[in-house]
């Protein structure tokens, strides 16, 4: 069967299943609101059920990311990503074995607590900043991508400008996570996952089934395009299979162990043995998604050779989608991108409204506001991060990148470096540091690496720099916090504790 393109869905139909799904997510929030308060909000009243989190960040972590652009960059490069996925796989077990147990111990609502606890206000209000940071300008690059496609697909035909699609978007996010917070993400997210999922899968059969062929024939038809390779083993390609297993397992332990996001999910689960259930299973959901995800993009791309589709990259993959699939699929994933839109900004706009509150603000402290004046500042600081979400995903759109895992990855590897040197020098070592220059020394960091991999070429011209950025940064800020660190008897013995 050699399918043929179609008319597009009308988009009005379309966006009525959008506002459909947008109203089964609002009757989620309703109901898991009921009763919620800033407790509710910040950490889910630390009695959320572990199999619902682990399966709900796996749609978190998928994101319209995943599910547009790494399937689109199969034909440029091959089954590279899976390299980072099983590096993934190394940082999920230190995060459920050696990071959350520190943070259960000290039965934390926001994990830079721990970095006041073990070195200072400073360090605290640092890599808090550093989060706030990271997360909005990885979660509005996510949003970006999948915004866009909705735009041009659907409600560019009503005449919508691109800030008003996104600021619809944003609306919608914030109505249903308003009051009932990480509460309501638990469950929605759930909700998410199922559709993304679903989504997947129902791709995979329908291309499988349209070409005739089995995964067995199929996957042979990939190897003959080149398509399959997972292994780099050349040295100087940033694909170089060490850089990437090292920089997947970094990207998971800074981008879910110390993302307050990720975290705020696990440390809402009421055991650590639970948390740690949830962070395997999780992992190992993970892992297998992705790894369809590739299968996905090659599928993709051979039939997009059958079909004389010119559309590469992270335009492959929504140009099948809504002009070569029966309608009902078309419909499944306008559904399950939304699905892996969602549980991208919702969580991020609540993790960050939770650590300006709490780290910056100093909210749970201030004794003399009254919980009725909280909640009024809570809610103000989500409807700020809205407005924020909605400036830089507005930068996005004018600066306009072809592919946005790889601006995604750039970008964690400058912001999230501070943070991976800040948590591993507070966790193996018992050194305490002088507080007051841990801000220099996390923002000349990424400086010096901006210098690094500007001129390296003039020492390597062959040498391609990779996700090792990430590790460069981190290596930089450990070795600057180590030049300002000193013995402290009653820290060092304190700081074993914590680990211990």
């Amino acid at each position: 069967m050699n399918p043929q393109a179609t008319s597009a869905l009308s988009p009005v139909l379309l966006f009525s299943f959008i506002v459909g799904y947008f109203f089964l997510l609002m009757i989620v929030a309703w109901y898991t609101s009921r009763g919620a308060n800033n407790e509710s909000f910040f950490i889910g009243n630390r009695n959320s059920n572990w199999l619902l989190v682990a399966f709900g960040m796996v749609g978190t972590t998928l994101s319209g990311v995943t599910f547009v652009s790494v399937p689109g960059t199969v034909a440029n490069d091959s089954f590279f990503y899976f390299q980072v996925v099983i590096g993934n796989l190394a940082g999920f077990v230190f995060i459920a074995y050696v990071m959350l147990p520190v943070y259960y111990r000290l039965q934390l609502t926001s994990i830079y607590t721990y970095l006041q606890i073990r070195f200072g206000t400073v360090s605290y209000k640092t890599g808090a900043s550093f989060f706030i940071l990271s997360r909005t300008l990885g979660a509005t690059a996510r949003l970006y991508l999948v915004v866009k496609i909705l735009h041009d697909g659907i409600l560019q035909y009503f005449g919508f400008p691109f800030w008003l699609t996104t600021m619809i978007i944003l609306i919608m996010i914030l109505l249903y996570t308003f009051e009932g917070g990480v509460k309501t993400i638990v469950y929605t997210d759930t909700l998410q996952t199922s559709c993304i999922i679903i989504g997947l899968l129902c791709s995979v059969v329908y291309i499988l089934q349209s070409s005739g062929t089995g995964f067995t024939d199929a996957f042979q038809n990939m190897s003959a395009s080149g398509y399959t390779t997972v292994f780099n083993t050349d040295p100087n390609s940033k694909y170089f299979f060490v850089k990437q297993l090292l920089g997947g397992a970094l990207i998971t332990i800074t981008m879910v162990g110390m993302d307050q996001e990720m975290m705020q999910k696990n440390i809402s689960v009421k055991t650590l043995k639970d948390s740690q259930k949830n962070m395997m299973t999780f992992s190992c959901i993970f892992v297998l998604g992705n790894l369809l995800f590739l299968f996905l993009g090659g599928l993709l791309y051979l039939f997009a050779d059958a079909n004389g589709i010119t559309a590469t990259g992270d335009a492959l993959f929504p140009a099948v989608a809504l002009n070569y699939m029966p309608a009902v699929l078309s419909v499944i994933f306008i559904i399950a991108l939304i699905s892996a839109l969602f549980p991208s900004a919702d969580g991020a706009i609540t993790a960050l409204t939770s650590s300006l509150c709490i780290d910056l603000i100093g909210m749970k402290t201030r004794t003399d506001w009254s919980d009725r004046y909280k909640s009024f500042v809570r809610k103000g600081v989500h409807i700020g991060f809205a407005v924020l979400f909605l400036f830089c995903v507005m930068l996005f759109f004018w600066v306009n990148s072809s592919s946005m895992i790889a601006v995604i990855l750039k970008v964690a590897g400058y912001t999230y470096g501070p943070l991976l040197g800040l948590f591993s020098f507070g966790m193996l070592t018992s050194r305490q540091v002088k507080d007051r220059f841990v801000v220099w020394i996390a923002l000349g960091s990424p400086v010096l690496c901006f210098a690094v991999e500007r001129y390296q070429y003039l020492l390597f011209p062959e040498f391609q720099i990779g996700l090792e950025l990430l590790f460069l940064n981190g290596l930089f800020t450990f070795l600057g916090f180590l030049a300002i660190s000193y013995k402290s008897p009653a820290k060092q013995q304190e700081a074993k504790q914590i680990i211990n």
